[in-house]
This record gives C-alpha cells, sequence and structure tokens, in this order.
C-alpha cells in the first residue's frame, strides 16, 4: 500500500476506521457536525488514490445537486491532477437517467424520452379528469399526483396496485394513474418518480444489464442513507456487487422526512439486510458546544428505535442552553428580538441567527416585530407572510369589503376561487371602466344593469356583487376578524383548500388561521389593512445582515452560531396532527425534529414557549411541550423570573390536569386528557 496521503491525516481515528474499510458492506452512523461529508469524500478520494478502483467503477448516490457538486469539488481539491472525472457521482434521478439513456428500449422508451416537470404533469392529471368526469374540486390534480408518486416511491405500476378498501377516491386516482401512465409512454416520456421505478423494473426483468453494472461498480457509497425511501433502497440493493462492497452513511436520529416517504427502517434494518456489515460510529462533533451537545443526547435519548451514539466534543462547554417561558406569542417575539438587538450590539452577526420553527405560519409574529423595531430577517425556502398568495387573496377580499375603488384587490379575487370569469371578460371590464372613468366593481354593475354580459357571466357577476354587497352589510354588525371567516367560507375560498388534500393545502389553511389571529390585535379592519399596507410596503433591502428565518425541516444540513427554537408547546410541537396519523412512530420524529433544530446551534440556544395562544379568535392556555420536559437540569437555564410574572404555581415540568376547569382547551389537550387517563 502507497503511503497514506494527507487528507488521512486530517480525520479523527473513527471517521479513519471508516474510511480505511473498504471490503464488504458497512453503515456509518454519522452524529451532527461529525464530519459525515468529510469521511464520505475521502473514502471516495482513497479508493482512487490507491487505485483500489477507477473512478468510473465507484459509484456514489446523493440526494441533491448541491451535495454531489460540493463532493465533487472537495474530491478535486484533495486528489488534484490525479482526478479527471467522476462519471457515477450524482443523485439517484441523474444516475437513474443515464441508465434508462442506455437501455431505454428493455423498458419500451426511445433513448431522447423527455422528463416531465411538475406543472406537465398537472396539465395531463387535468385532461384525464376532464375526460373521466372527475371533480377537480373534490380531488385536485396535486393531490393526483402525491398519490402516483407514493405508489411509485413503495415501487407499484399501476396494475401492481392492490387496494383494500372501496374508497371511492382512492379507486378514481387508481383509474388516473392507469390513464396517465399509458398517455406518458405514448409521449415518449418519464415523470421523476419513473426515474427511479423504471431503473429497479429494468433491473429486475434484465440479469444481463444489471450485472454489467454490478460488475463495473467495485464500490458503491451512498450520502444521507436514513431519507431513502423503499424504491430507492431497492435500487442500491440491486446493483451492488456480489461482494457487497456497500458504505451508507447517514444518522438515524436525524431521520425527518417520513412525509416524503423516507423510511428509517431501511436505515435501522441494514445489518439485517448485510448481515456481515460493519457499523462505525461518528461521535466527535466539532460544531457545536459541549452544553448543546448534552442537551441534544439526552432528549434524543429517549427515542427507542435508534442505533444509538453519543455526541462529544473537545471544544468548551459554552453557554447554558437558555428555556424561556413567555405569557404569549407576541411576549415570545419581543423576547427573542431583545436578544437579537442585544447580540448584534454585540459585534455578532445577525447573518449567523436563526429562528426554527415547527410550522411556516409561526413566522408572523416574529416578521412584524422585526419589522417594527427594525431588525433585518429573510425567510428560508418559504415566503414572507404577508406575501403569500393565500394571504394576499385574503387581504384582497378585506380590501374591496373596505372600498370599492380598490381595482387591483377586485382583479385579484373576482376569479379567485375560480368562477368562471376568463381573460375576455376581465379585458371586457377594463375597456368599459377605462372609457366610462369608473372602477372595476362599478363597471361590472353598469355592465350587468346593461345586460352586457353572457348569460353564464351574468349569473356569476350577479352572485359575486351580491356577495360583496352582504359582506359590507356584515362588517357593521361583526367583528372585522369574524368577517373574514364568513368571507373565506361563503366565497368558496376554504372549500377550495380543504378539497384538494396535499400538505401544500394544509399549510395555507394554516395560514390562513394565522391571520386570523393576527387581525384580532387590530381594533377595526381599517387599522389592520393599514398594519398590513405598511409591513408589506416597508423595504428590507437594508444590508446583507439578516436574521434568518425557517423551519426545522429546512435546517437541516445548516449551522449558526445561535439558534432559538420557539413554539415548544404541546400540538405545535410535537404536532398534533402528526401524532393523530401515525402516533408514537410521529412522536419519536418530532423529537428527531427536536434534536436536528437543536444541533444546528454552534454557541448558543434558546428554546422557548409561550403560556397562551389565540386559537379561533379566543385566548387558550397552552402546555409545555413533552420535549421540555425531557430536558435535563444540567446544562439548562430557566427564566425563573417569567414563570413567576405568569403564574405563582406555573412549573416547567407541568404534566397534569388543571383542577375544576372542564373548559380548558389546548391544541394538545385531547391528547394529554388520552394520555392521563390511560
Amino acid at each position: 500500500m502507497k503511503e497514506k496521503t494527507n487528507f488521512l491525516n486530517e480525520l479523527n481515528e473513527q471517521q479513519k476506521a471508516a474510511v480505511l474499510n473498504i471490503e464488504g458492506p458497512s453503515l456509518v452512523v454519522a452524529g451532527a457536525g461529525s464530519g459525515k461529508t468529510k469521511v464520505l469524500t475521502s473514502k471516495l478520494s482513497y479508493l482512487v488514490d490507491q487505485k483500489k478502483a477507477w473512478p468510473n467503477q465507484i459509484l456514489c448516490v446523493t440526494f441533491t445537486n448541491k451535495a454531489a457538486k460540493e463532493m465533487r469539488d472537495r474530491v478535486i481539491r484533495m486528489l488534484g491532477s490525479k482526478l479527471n472525472s467522476m462519471p457515477w457521482l450524482g443523485t439517484f434521478h441523474s444516475i437513474s437517467v443515464r441508465f434508462l439513456r442506455r437501455h431505454a428500449e428493455a423498458i419500451g422508451l426511445k433513448s431522447n424520452f423527455t422528463i416531465l416537470d411538475t406543472e406537465d404533469q398537472k396539465k395531463l392529471i387535468k385532461n384525464i379528469c376532464k375526460g373521466e368526469n372527475i371533480d377537480a374540486k373534490k380531488l385536485s390534480p396535486q393531490f393526483i399526483i402525491s398519490m402516483i408518486d407514493k405508489w411509485k416511491n413503495r415501487g407499484l405500476l399501476p396494475e401492481e396496485v392492490k387496494l383494500n378498501n372501496k374508497d371511492i377516491f382512492d379507486n378514481q386516482i387508481l383509474k388516473v394513474y392507469k390513464i396517465y401512465q399509458n398517455k406518458v409512454r405514448d409521449l415518449n416520456s418519464c415523470d421523476f418518480g419513473d426515474l427511479i421505478l423504471y431503473c429497479v423494473k429494468l433491473f429486475e426483468k434484465n440479469m444481463d444489464i444489471r450485472n454489467i453494472y454490478s460488475n463495473n461498480f467495485k464500490y458503491i457509497l451512498v450520502d444521507e442513507y436514513q431519507d431513502t425511501n423503499f424504491i430507492q433502497n431497492k435500487w442500491l440493493n440491486l446493483i451492488v456487487n456480489k461482494n457487497n462492497n456497500i458504505c451508507c452513511v447517514g444518522d438515524d436520529d436525524q431521520s425527518i422526512y417520513s412525509w416524503r416517504g423516507a423510511e428509517i427502517k431501511n436505515f435501522l434494518g441494514f445489518d439485517k439486510v448485510y448481515p456481515n456489515c460493519k457499523i462505525f460510529r461518528l461521535e466527535q462533533n466539532y460544531r457545536s458546544t459541549k452544553n448543546i451537545l448534552d442537551i441534544a443526547s439526552h432528549l434524543i435519548g429517549h427515542n427507542k428505535d435508534r442505533l444509538g451514539k453519543k455526541l462529544w466534543s473537545e471544544g468548551e462547554r459554552g453557554d447554558l442552553v437558555k428555556l424561556n417561558c413567555y405569557k404569549n406569542g407576541k411576549e415570545e417575539a419581543r423576547g427573542v428580538s431583545n436578544i437579537l438587538e442585544e447580540y448584534s450590539k454585540n459585534n455578532n452577526s445577525l447573518n449567523e441567527a436563526a429562528i426554527l420553527v415547527r410550522a411556516i405560519y409561526q413566522t408572523r409574529e416574529f416578521e412584524e416585530r422585526f419589522l417594527k423595531v427594525g431588525i433585518n430577517y429573510r425567510i428560508i425556502g418559504g415566503i414572507k407572510f404577508y406575501e403569500r398568495a393565500e394571504v394576499k387573496d385574503a387581504i384582497c377580499y378585506l380590501r374591496i369589503i373596505n372600498q370599492k375603488f380598490d381595482d387591483l384587490a377586485f382583479e385579484r379575487i373576482v376569479n379567485t376561487p375560480r368562477r368562471g370569469i376568463g381573460d375576455t371578460t376581465i379585458k371586457q371590464l377594463h375597456e368599459f371602466a377605462s372609457k366610462n372613468k369608473v372602477c372595476l366593481e362599478d363597471a361590472s354593475r353598469q355592465l350587468l344593469q346593461n345586460n352586457k354580459f353572457k348569460p353564464k357571466i351574468k349569473i356569476i357577476f350577479s352572485n359575486f356583487l351580491d356577495l360583496i354587497n352582504k359582506w359590507r352589510s356584515d362588517l357593521k354588525k361583526n367583528k372585522h376578524y369574524d368577517l373574514l371567516k364568513i368571507v373565506l367560507d361563503e366565497s368558496g375560498y376554504s372549500a377550495m383548500l380543504k378539497n384538494k388534500k396535499d400538505i401544500e393545502n394544509e399549510n395555507r389553511l394554516e395560514n390562513l388561521k394565522e391571520l386570523l389571529r393576527a387581525m384580532n390585535d387590530y381594533d377595526n379592519l381599517q387599522g389592520f389593512l393599514e398594519h398590513v399596507a405598511l409591513a408589506t410596503s416597508i423595504d428590507q433591502e437594508w444590508n446583507d445582515e439578516k436574521v434568518n428565518i425557517m423551519t426545522m425541516h429546512a435546517a437541516k444540513g445548516l449551522e449558526f452560531n445561535s439558534i432559538f427554537l420557539p413554539g415548544w408547546e404541546e400540538g405545535l410541537f410535537p404536532h398534533q396532527k402528526s401524532l393523530e396519523e401515525k402516533g408514537d412512530l410521529a412522536l419519536e420524529e418530532e423529537r428527531r425534529l427536536a434534536y436536528v433544530g437543536v444541533t444546528r446551534a454552534k454557541k448558543s440556544a434558546y428554546i422557548s414557549f409561550a403560556t397562551q395562544r389565540v386559537w379561533h379568535g379566543e385566548w387558550m392556555d397552552s402546555l409545555p411541550s413533552r420535549f421540555i420536559n425531557e430536558l435535563p437540569d444540567k446544562g439548562i437555564e430557566k427564566n425563573e423570573e417569567l414563570i413567576k410574572d405568569v403564574s405563582d404555581d406555573f412549573d416547567f415540568n407541568q404534566d397534569r390536569l388543571l383542577e375544576n376547569n372542564d373548559e380548558f382547551r389546548s391544541p394538545g389537550w385531547a391528547r394529554l386528557k388520552k394520555k392521563l387517563t390511560k
């Protein structure tokens, strides 16, 4: 063996052992901040440098193009001129395309097949639904696509799907799936789900083709293995060579994507698929202080389904993790902003601070507080609250109720949700309004009175304008936030979102609920609309120094000096809907999400909860998250003064029913009550 190259000298003993083990299957259990990517790139570099394999004999699979590029760049830096190319380094999808281009005819395609994007899929599904008389309001194209993807991720073509129930919707979706798949093939196309599925079918039915690759790839390296789904794992198993030289790297404690199809059992059951595998644990953390690691390790230790590891660091103990209790969400946002202002005054970069929320609607209170006090911020992986489409739609309804001359608002909502008003009618409205110097609402009323609309359009406008009149009348006898509930229901907007069963629409509904909570802070509609106008008009491009706001899911793989984790309350975190759908499995994933959140912090972490939140326009008591009860006393600094302000007898470890209060409700109350009565 040649003298070990310099890059091996940069590895700790655990990392080096994982890199130098090149024979047979291995699983690298890499804790947060333990140098997972470093191990993977070092292993790849070592195999090439020591001529264990030529670059084209190594298959290296990542989940994102960004990760693939980062890995390629690192290997080039390590090997320099020794590396010409890495032809088989890429994502599951990009590598699958290469396989299929070469062997398209074996699966009934031509090698120049096209890959459909999401918009192409939607158009095709819409046309099929129209032809089959399927009501798009009850079965949205997006939901149908998600179900088809789910089946494909399970390795199922239409003829292989077995329905265990007589659910009319499932049967309709399966019917669409059959037609859709035939049409896609007729177009000589694939969607993203097909790319991996067809590869699996190709290898299963053509042993000669499968052997070409299993014999060629001497080594297979896999990044983020905990995020693989059923079909991706099967894809890997089919092309592993007879020596089972496969090395998978990941962290079971960071498996947080089950809602995208990821199956943690792939990771936990690796040693059962490969009985002679070696397991390496990377436990030395290079990111966080000892206190942060102790908190994270203690918290995740409550999970049962895990391989187990203990993170440690040679670094300093660092600041205690702060646990803060606030009276309500507004006070929580104020408390965080106060800490950030002090943080900035001490010459710390706002770019190195992040607020990680469980649900995207939680950003609203922080955004409003930051706008008020002049703290720059950016939303990572999402859109600012008042710029979200559903929020803008709702506000435009309120704007046109407030005053009829708001043509921009009128034009936005006149066909939202869709009422059958097309571009031709809108053009007609604009021309009439311009010619007669009236607003669009008055134009529509005059055209209606003059019988200038086609019969169908006439009925639509008549109903719509009647609703506007009714809502203006409702405003006089209802609170402005109650009015919005009425508008969303009677306009059909709520039904539009509720009928489309997908995660995006669930988030949109949550954002609208948050909008209602925001309206509760203002005495009247005029005041609220003024607030929104000012909030959305503020120029936030003051400089590049901005606090980062994102969901905990979006934060995976990132790191910051200071992390804020608000909203640790039952029902919100762990999320009530997740618990109701998947029970203990969901609880463990929610706890892994908490672990991911805490381990993003390098120097300081702030966990907080509120004792009250506004729900449906009323103040409700909140229960601290069970995850707070699971935090160790050592390494935690509790804000005792705030606790006293809230209640003399309030306890961080509160886990009991409130006596003589049958009317008490909270997001997690039903679950907690059920638990306590077992």
